[in-house]
């Protein structure tokens, strides 16, 4: 992974975050396809924190969602942007 994650928005704590930007680099680590970097994002998070969690990983998409509070990320990292919220 050569670059920093440019964080866009967020409605999260701290530590929720962290977790969040580690968890996906390392997933970007492991997996080569998008689906499967979201499938493990996802599934983390519920592990963790509950559900229901969704995940969008890509490069190009436009998005308009509504997420329970405090529980919001949308990031870039490396060439992909990531959606994470909770929801439903």
């Amino acid at each position: 992974m050569s670059s920093k994650a440019i964080v866009k928005n967020v409605d999260m704590d701290k530590q929720m975050e962290r977790h969040a930007l580690e968890l996906c680099a390392d997933a970007m680590k492991r997996f080569d396809l998008e689906k499967d970097i979201a499938s493990h994002i996802k599934k983390d998070f519920e592990r963790k924190y509950g559900p229901t969690w969704h995940c969008i990983v890509g490069r190009s998409y436009g998005s308009f969602v509504t997420h329970e509070p405090g529980s919001f990320i949308y990031f870039f990292l490396d060439k992909f942007a990531v959606l994470l919220f909770k929801s439903g």
